[in-house]
């Protein structure tokens, strides 16, 4: 979940998880920002400072088959240094049928997983023809 807009330090920045009152009083804003918009639970994690957009990875049984923009900045292609060297035995070790991939390039030059998803709200970027992510992910072909 995305922070509500404006409010970051009051709902979504925690600087110290070990000083449980302020801890509790960002939860609570924040889950009350969201309102009906709330699901689940609380998700945290070290604060990383990330520099340009996230690329959106497509993987078919453990095969990377397309990089693309992610749908919320689909003009903002992937950069040619994106590797996936790194991520692959990871990804591959999910042992699923099909999952997408979020990455995002940290301010000191390494990509970070930042989201996986089972295609459930995996949306297409409008740069990306859908044809072309269907051909990708056939795998009638292979």
């Amino acid at each position: 979940m995305r922070c509500p807009e404006g409010s970051w330090h009051e709902a979504s920045f925690i600087p110290d998880v070990a000083d449980r009152d302020p801890a509790w009083r960002v939860a609570s804003r924040f889950r009350q920002l969201r309102g009906d918009d709330y699901a689940g639970g609380f998700v945290l994690r070290r604060f990383e400072s990330f520099v340009g957009a996230e690329v959106r990875t497509w993987w078919v049984e453990g095969s990377c088959r397309l990089v693309t923009a992610h749908p919320d900045t689909p003009a903002h292609q992937p950069a040619a240094a994106f590797d996936l060297a790194a991520v692959e035995a990871s990804v591959r070790a999910l042992d699923l049928p099909f999952v997408t991939a979020d990455f995002a390039l940290r301010d000191d030059g390494r990509w970070r997983i930042v989201e996986i998803g089972d295609g459930q709200v995996s949306d297409r970027p409008r740069s990306t023809p859908a044809a072309e992510l269907i051909a990708a992910l056939n795998t009638e072909d292979r």
